[in-house]
């Protein structure tokens, strides 16, 4: 198998991995009312160490999924934005789809891709302390962004290796005479 083949190959299954944790993302956000729901029942369970080690993540998951609750009740139509929140990662991991590809041609999603990563920080940093959401939450928010970019930096970085690749090959290649 070629070099470039197998660099291709790597490419394409870490492609593949941001793809699924994207659509994953997204999926979850739909029954987002029932996955807190769910949470707060694991969490607090008997057998949980949460409640007595993390008193804080217990209180932000019953707090938040407090308010879920008074909004499915009262103003349904609010978690229409937790949908659009879904689709918007669920359109995100479709671009991927084109450097999967052609990575060289499409390395401009990954580098979007990078700047959203980033963008997730100033956002936590200035709509978190907005909404009053807790600077502890924040971190975990900005992790996306720092976990979501490592997987980019590495395809990025082959991507840039694969051109050079191409364009070596594409030096060697003969030109056949014009006759």
């Amino acid at each position: 198998m070629s070099e470039r083949h197998a660099l291709t190959r790597r490419i394409r299954r870490w492609l593949v991995f941001f793809i699924v944790c994207l659509v994953l993302s997204g999926v979850t956000a739909f029954p987002l009312v029932t996955e807190l729901r769910w949470a707060e029942d694991l969490l607090g369970a008997s057998a949980s160490p949460v409640p007595e080690h993390f008193p804080g993540l217990m209180e932000w998951i019953t707090r938040v999924r407090e308010g879920l609750d008074t909004i499915e009740r009262d103003t349904p139509f609010m978690l229409y934005g937790t949908d659009w929140l879904a689709f918007a990662h669920l359109v995100i991991a479709v671009a991927f789809y084109g450097p999967y590809r052609d990575p060289v041609r499409n390395i401009w999603v990954i580098e979007f891709g990078m700047i959203a990563c980033a963008g997730i920080i100033p956002l936590a940093l200035i709509c978190g302390p907005i909404r009053d959401i807790p600077l502890w939450w924040s971190v975990i928010d900005m992790s996306f962004g720092v976990f979501g970019v490592i997987p980019l930096l590495i395809v990025r970085r082959m991507i840039k290796r694969l051109e050079v690749l191409e364009q070596a090959s594409a030096l060697a290649t003969p030109v056949p005479a014009s006759a």
